[in-house]
């Protein structure tokens, strides 16, 4: 009995999200044109900034690295989802499914991070407008994003080797279309209550510390901007802080529902659905709110389109 269910390299079965109907062909190709958008999306935002002098400033910095956080997320999950559905096959072997697990965690947390850390940007540009450059330089601005991508992948590889040495009960069926952590633990035979609780408690500080940075700072924007006697000056404050709020709601939003939820209340269906959100709609939304709601970005994409032409 212990070696049938013991954690071996034997593969697991992912489940999915579509079948062979028609409905859910439509559905799988809107799917793929959503993840071609987002990988162009996220590829020309990191280009542009990377290109254009202008954009070579600690806030198109984080973006970009927020933007590449962005095009990995997608491309751990979907490409995987896509092989299996075009192959008719539904295994994934145990080492691909523990890097999948480390990747999405890892990307996840290093976003909620540097979205958190990001508000920081935003209160100085906007508090501290005069002092910008000395408060908020390059130096920082590569601090912020080592410290997100190095939390968040420590954090994630504690909880992929403790979760992957678990024993598996057959059949390692996922109710999911990737190997992500809820639908993982269920295969786990055994009793791994005092583990999940640490998890739970682990994705509460990992949201709480951002939520609570991120509400510290627009506390303080949102008093500077009373503050303001001119309406442009109002307008321009709040257009500046704008795309990251969408952001940063869609995201904590997304990632609230998947991991706060109680066991008792989940369902694969509610699973599979925030999964979606947050691993394909929101890399996809992300690049296009910051891109169109953004001046310099826009006339670096101009500046490029004027010089092929």
């Amino acid at each position: 009995m212990w070696q049938e269910n013991h954690t071996s390299l034997e593969d697991f079965i992912l489940e999915g999200l579509f079948d062979d109907s028609l409905p859910h062909l439509f559905l799988f190709s809107l799917t793929m044109v959503v993840f071609l958008i987002a990988v162009t999306a996220n590829t020309l935002t990191i280009l542009l900034i990377c290109a254009d002098p202008r954009l070579h400033t600690p806030m198109y910095f984080l973006l970009s690295q927020l933007s590449l956080m962005d095009l990995m997320h997608v491309t751990t999950t979907i490409p995987k989802m896509a092989t299996n559905y075009l192959s008719g096959k539904k295994s994934i072997s145990f080492v691909g499914c523990a890097t999948q697990h480390f990747l999405y965690l890892s990307l996840g947390g290093a976003e909620c991070l540097l979205l958190a850390l990001m508000s920081y940007d935003r209160y100085v540009a906007i508090c501290h407008p005069l002092r910008y450059t000395v408060l908020m330089n390059r130096r920082l601005g590569v601090t912020m994003a080592v410290v997100s991508w190095l939390e968040a992948s420590v954090n994630s590889l504690i909880h992929t080797v403790i979760l992957m040495h678990f024993p598996f009960c057959r059949p390692r069926k996922i109710h999911h279309f990737y190997c992500e952590f809820p639908a993982v633990v269920k295969l786990v035979c055994g009793d791994i209550t005092v583990y999940e609780t640490t998890v739970y408690i682990s994705s509460i500080l990992l949201l709480l510390f951002p939520i609570f940075l991120v509400s510290t700072s627009y506390a303080f924007i949102l008093h500077s901007i009373i503050q303001m006697r001119s309406a442009g000056s109002k307008r321009n404050a709040f257009a500046t802080c704008s795309s990251h709020l969408t952001v940063v709601s869609l995201l904590f939003g997304a990632c609230i529902f998947s991991y706060m939820r109680p066991r008792a209340q989940r369902t694969p269906l509610q699973d599979k659905v925030g999964s979606v959100f947050y691993s394909i709609i929101t890399p996809t939304l992300n690049p296009l709110i910051y891109t169109l709601r953004n001046k310099d970005v826009a006339k670096a994409l101009r500046k490029v389109y004027d010089d092929e032409a």
